[in-house]
């Protein structure tokens, strides 16, 4: 994770600086975007509408188009969106700052990927930016845009551990779970970072039943609020959300054992 003088983020704003399109470059996109669609985990042969955010000239979108998926790009630069109006990409496209958040109706999209973006905003490019504030607008915005048991994949370069820590603490914090995924860890060149998220909705979940734990806490009269079966049932139920190979509900689940001597 040895960071390089020449990192892009170091020599111009995102707006400024471009990429031109070799033929090398697009093979990379390409497939980094099939990676990072792969991790979204998408129903097989349904088209799912998705956001691409960073989406630059519109190379991921392609991809996203071929395998039969509808989508929205959002980029700061508008001088490649324009190069993906020429091109005539199939997405619809949004100039924007991630920074700011994005400008979607709750539930909008059922997954979101981004190829080597996410890290310009550890970058304080302006004096009003402040990098922590600017990833928890987006994240925060980001997970309010996805609907609940969605995913959003990430391909960064991450400059150093601590650029790292700081994406993924903003991430948690705006409600998201999930973790990193480094393909090719032990090569220097090959090795690509993916931060695969989770809206997966217990944040909502845990406040919004919040009032009805406490009712239940009080009506326990003394009885331990862990081993119930109210307490199993939800267990088992959060478990299941998260995917988790779970046995199912008879009406033994929670019943008490008597004692054995």
């Amino acid at each position: 994770m040895a960071s390089s003088c020449r990192r892009p983020e170091h020599t111009a704003p995102p707006e400024v600086v471009s990429l031109t399109a070799f033929s090398r470059m697009i093979e990379i996109q390409t497939q980094m975007s099939e990676r990072a669609v792969e991790l979204l985990s998408l129903p097989e042969g349904q088209a799912c509408f998705l956001l691409d955010v960073g989406c630059g000239s519109g190379l991921s979108g392609d991809y996203l188009t071929e395998e039969g998926h509808y989508w929205v790009g959002v980029d700061i630069s508008s001088a490649m969106l324009d190069v993906a109006l020429d091109r005539e990409v199939e997405g619809d496209l949004l100039l924007g700052d991630m920074g700011q958040g994005m400008p979607f109706r709750p539930g909008t999209f059922d997954g979101c990927i981004s190829i080597s973006a996410l890290q310009w905003l550890c970058n304080a490019d302006k004096r009003s930016h402040s990098p922590p504030k600017r990833l928890y607008t987006f994240f925060s915005t980001l997970y309010s845009s996805l609907a609940r048991g969605s995913r959003a994949v990430f391909q960064l370069y991450p400059e150093n551990s601590e650029q790292l820590e700081l994406i993924t603490s903003q991430a948690m914090r705006a409600g998201f779970s999930g973790g990193m995924v480094v393909d090719y860890p032990n090569s220097t060149k090959a090795k690509k970072f993916f931060l695969c998220l989770f809206a997966d909705g217990l944040k909502t979940l845990i406040s919004s039943s919040l009032s009805l734990r406490r009712c239940r806490f009080n009506n326990m009269k003394g009885k331990s609020v862990k081993k119930g079966r109210d307490w199993i049932m939800e267990k088992k139920d959060r478990r299941r959300r998260q995917g988790k190979n779970v046995r199912p509900d008879t009406k033994y689940t929670g019943r008490q054992r008597r004692p054995h001597f």
